[in-house]
């Protein structure tokens, strides 16, 4: 077997996270490091041809930039291009020209590794020579393997024995793999290939590193990491672990002083500021085949809780989301994309009444005596989102809910609690449908159009699928004389979801003809005017 190539991809993966900028001092400290600890190979970025929006210096990885570090003897520098960069108007040779315009007589970058998607490949393959006649050591990536076939991978391996790759990798990109995915596919390479095989792992499932290790004693022997796994999406096998792996299948120590205190120093509080990591919205990814991007944008974004997240997953896995797609994404999260129907009218019960609408802020709890007295004394009807129940359940009409992850979580509450449901029923997944059954369901349709507020006898067409506004809807539909509102005291500052509810406040308050809204309770929703419920 050839020897063992430990390859760290820290910056060209992490860079995901922090748009590849990473400063001079810790690229210093983190090449010192890698040579303690007996890494071979650092790829330290990609070469992108776009410029579009600020990167740093790992997401074009110059010459310049590379001989601007002091690389340790031994330690070979290499750096990653999307093989689809290649593919466009320019053509291959002249993107290749302007990529790497040196040789590796003049160059410090020695390695250079194409990511491909099976589609691309083989109008990718012929820059591998391009590359080679300059000199460079050349590996090829087929990224998503686990969704192609037998005779795809081995005609990818078939394919590149056609020209000088060293190497030829195959990545886990969606972190679904299982070790004996891992050794099948390595078995099919094998039937077609016999120069060394590399792995590139995602720890969607918390199976990185068993996976690369698995693919080590299959007969691979290039092996990615990175420190503290960072990496897009959940991240990929740690270098830490792996190289204390590698100690014993190399017979030889390593020194990760060095390399701990980089950890300390640098990626610990990187780690703690991006999230990278698995949780069990990435192993859901990994799992279903969809693409990590879509975990990763959701939980750096505030608007997506848990429920909007697990949705999404939800529908990415019956419509497919193995490509990211930022449009994709802004539906995925509309449930309700469907033209809007019902059958409960509102203002059957709510016409020509006074209508208070109980959010879920601390407001309800702590003026909950006045909220209570102020209830018996006017009469007004009482609707609650969700579960609220932080005043006396005897003073609740009726319930409001729409979201269908929500929905679920809350389904047996729902069938215990006594009110009637407000809800598209007729627009719910049916094994919701089927979890409600029993519970008295007022069926009031919903569509979701961003910048439209309209509401009609038996269903209504909201900006966000947000319980407030279905709720809001509800009392305008039935025609309330005024609406009153408790309980939301809004978000953190900083919040985006502050600024989406007011979006949709400051929507709702511009028809001058529509019921009156007034906060009783306090709130920090600039779009929302508020009196107090002790002065009423």
């Amino acid at each position: 077997m050839s020897a063992l190539n430990i390859l760290d991809c820290t910056f060209r993966d992490g860079g995901y996270y922090n748009s590849w900028d990473f400063s001079p001092t810790l690229i210093q400290s983190y090449l010192e490091a890698m040579k303690a600890a007996q890494v071979d190979i650092v790829e330290l970025g990609f070469r992108f041809i776009k410029n579009a929006g600020f990167k740093g210096a790992c997401a074009f990885t110059t010459d310049a930039f590379v001989r601007t570090l002091s690389i340790p003897e031994g330690l070979t520098v290499g750096v990653m291009l999307n093989g689809a960069d290649l593919l466009t108007d320019i053509g291959l040779v002249p993107s290749l020209e302007k990529l790497f315009p040196e040789t590796t007589a003049t160059t410090p970058v020695q390695l250079v590794r194409f990511a491909c998607h099976y589609h691309e490949f083989e109008r990718v393959l012929p820059a591998v020579g391009w590359l080679s006649d300059r000199g460079y050591r050349v590996g090829f990536n087929l990224m998503q393997i686990s969704d192609r076939t037998q005779e795809e991978i081995r005609n990818y391996a078939r394919k590149a024995l056609d020209w000088p790759v060293e190497v030829l990798y195959f990545a886990d990109s969606m972190g679904g793999m299982t070790p004996d995915d891992v050794s099948r596919v390595i078995e099919w390479i094998r039937t077609e290939w016999e120069g060394p095989i590399g792995v590139h792992t995602h720890d969607n499932m918390g199976l990185a590193l068993q996976n690369t290790l698995c693919a080590q004693a299959e007969g691979a022997n290039w092996l990615d990491a990175t420190v503290t796994g960072m990496g897009r999406g959940p991240g990929n096998a740690r270098i830490e672990e792996l190289a204390i792996e590698a100690e014993a299948i190399r017979g030889r120590k390593a020194n990760l002083v060095p390399l701990l205190t980089l950890i300390r120093k640098y990626f610990r509080p990187l780690k703690e500021l991006y999230g990278w990591g698995s949780n069990p919205y990435y192993y859901l990814s990994g799992k279903y085949g969809i693409h990590p991007t879509y975990v990763q944008e959701m939980l750096g974004d505030a608007r997506y809780n848990e429920e909007d997240i697990l949705a999404v997953i939800e529908r990415l896995r019956e419509e497919g989301g193995k490509k990211f797609s930022t449009d994709r994404l802004s539906n995925a999260r509309n449930f309700y994309a469907a033209a809007p129907h019902g059958t409960w009218a509102p203002a059957r019960l709510i016409a020509g009444r006074e209508v208070l609408i109980l959010g879920t802020g601390p407001g309800v709890a702590a003026h909950r005596p006045a909220l209570e007295a102020y209830i018996r004394r006017a009469k007004p009807l009482v609707l609650a989102l969700n579960t609220q129940s932080a005043i006396d359940p005897e003073l609740i009409d009726l319930r409001a809910a729409c979201h269908p992850v929500r929905l679920m979580a809350d389904v047996e509450a729902h069938t215990l609690l006594p009110q009637p449901l407000i809800t598209p029923a007729s627009m719910l997944p049916d094994n919701l449908k089927a979890a409600l059954a029993g519970k008295e369901l007022l069926d009031f349709g919903l569509g979701v159009e961003p910048g439209i507020f309209t509401f009609h006898d038996t269903h209504c067409v909201a900006p966000t699928s947000l319980v407030l506004a279905y709720a809001l809807a509800v009392a305008v539909s039935g025609k309330a004389t005024r609406i009153l509102m408790a309980g939301f005291d809004g978000y953190p500052a900083g919040d985006p979801r502050n600024d989406e509810i007011n979006g949709f406040l400051s929507l709702y308050t511009q028809d001058a003809q529509q019921a009156k809204i007034v906060s009783i309770s306090p709130t920090s929703y600039k779009a929302l005017p508020s009196i107090s419920i002790y002065g009423i």
